[in-house]
């Protein structure tokens, strides 16, 4: 025979309910949650409803209602009821108080409220019972900490809304449409003989390069906004180092030439960004392929490191003494234009099927040649088609020497942009480094198929 409890009624209520653990966490994220609901409307004029004894007794209430009838919630309904008509009331209340002095809410250190602010954490409180007694207790700990975190932070949020505005926030609509709509729809089954990478593959590499460019947008334009041109020039390599360099260039020419100034900052940028461009491809490589970008990673973070070496010479060039550039940044671009993902993605397919090709009938020194072309044009594309071609690991040396040829091939079309918009009196210097630097990617190139 059944033990019963001492009180009758507890004897058909889960086991949940019943539970020291629950009830205690319960009690403590209300509480929680009262506490920063009281610190948050401490200054209004008119006391809303809640708060560090009315928030554990909603949450207690809440639980015990569903827990007494758990099948249906008939009980728990009918408490949610009541607590929205008992918030009604006192809203219309607030209306009333706010349509009759409208000019109290302009006299300093008073408010009337938060909008449905006070509304809404009633309703947490007491939705908060039943959630801790059936679910997880990670999930009721996650519901209170959000809301104490989105309670106390009002006018940093509306700040950061207007901050945003309609442009970031239609950027963040095509992010999420490369990501969440565009990708699952796309099928994993190849197309051709001419490779084994799917369509699925593809728009996963148009993902992968844009979350990093976005990544690299996000940062640059509202979290270093004013950090300066060497921190937007390691950000622009990030997203696109061809394109940066293009602007930093177009600057360079405007600036003039010369040792003092800004045009030693501006030298230093232009190889800045080509020199974090290798660890862009290594970040890339490495979530396709990790083998690869391990016998990747001596030889591109040894360009990383020299890079970082010339272009801090090159900084420490400048006069302090003349007017410089080195509080100006450059204005970060949109990296999510749809027709971008569009050119990338063909572009990614042609290279694809040219490596196929080439593997299969030209053999596998065709592919180097097709490496030096590619650089001209994008290296990300070629570097992500090798990554997701899975060539096996005896092709491992061969893979990552034709992803440096592409590297140095693309700083050689760089430094060709540099002498064009910046001209050889401004442009002479930081060419030189980027031919310096593809002369060591070539060099790297030997090493690695003599160790092969």
């Amino acid at each position: 025979m059944e033990e019963q409890s001492a009180i009758p009624f507890l004897d058909g209520l889960p086991d949940a309910l019943l539970a020291p653990e629950r009830l205690l966490v319960l009690l403590g994220l209300s509480f929680f949650l009262g506490l920063a609901f009281e610190e948050y409307f401490g200054s209004h004029r008119l006391k809303a409803p809640g708060g560090v004894r009315t928030f554990p007794l909603l949450a207690l209430s809440g639980a015990l209602l569903y827990a007494l009838m758990p099948e249906t919630a008939l009980l728990f309904l009918g408490g949610l009821f009541v607590l929205g008509a008992w918030l009604s009331v006192w809203y219309w209340h607030r209306l009333a108080i706010q349509r009759d002095e409208p000019r109290i809410e302009h006299e300093p250190g008073i408010r009337l409220d938060g909008g449905i602010m006070a509304l809404v954490g009633n309703l947490v409180a007491y939705l908060l019972g039943p959630v801790t007694l059936t679910q997880p207790l990670w999930v009721p700990v996650a519901i209170a900490v959000a809301a104490v975190l989105l309670t106390g932070a009002r006018e940093r949020l509306h700040a950061f809304a207007e901050t945003v505005g309609g442009t970031e926030l239609a950027t963040l609509a095509k992010f999420l449409i490369i990501i969440g709509i565009v990708l699952p729809l796309v099928p994993d089954e190849p197309v051709t003989g001419l490779t084994s990478i799917t369509p699925y593959q593809v728009w996963l590499a148009v993902v992968v390069v844009s979350t990093l460019s976005y990544a690299s947008y996000i940062v640059q334009r509202f979290v270093t906004p004013r950090r300066g041109l060497l921190y937007s020039a390691a950000l622009g390599g990030l997203y696109s180092s061809t394109a940066t360099t293009v602007v930093l260039s177009r600057r360079a020419r405007l600036t003039g030439s010369g040792a003092s100034g800004a045009v030693p900052v501006l030298h230093a940028a232009l190889v800045l960004s080509t020199s974090v461009m290798f660890l862009r491809i290594l970040i890339v490589v490495a979530i396709f392929n990790l083998d690869l970008a391990i016998a990747l990673a001596p030889s591109l973070m040894a360009l990383l490191a020299f890079g970082l070496v010339i272009a801090a010479a090159l900084y420490w060039r400048r006069d302090d003494a003349q007017p410089g550039s080195a509080d100006e940044v450059l204005p970060p671009s949109n990296p999510l234009e749809i027709q971008t993902a569009l050119i990338f993605a063909l572009l990614f397919i042609t290279l694809s099927l040219a490596v196929g090709w080439a593997n299969a009938n030209l053999g596998e020194g065709s592919l180097f040649a097709l490496a030096a072309l590619a650089g001209i044009t994008d290296v990300d594309p070629l570097v992500l088609s090798i990554a997701q071609a899975a060539h096996g690991p005896a092709a491992l040396s061969l893979d990552a020497a034709a992803i440096l040829i592409a590297a140095s091939s693309n700083n050689l079309l760089k430094g060709v942009y540099i002498l064009t918009f910046a001209g050889r009196g401004a442009g002479a210097i930081p060419a030189l480094a980027l031919l310096v630097l593809a002369a060591c990617g070539g060099a790297a190139v030997f090493v690695i198929l003599g160790l092969a």
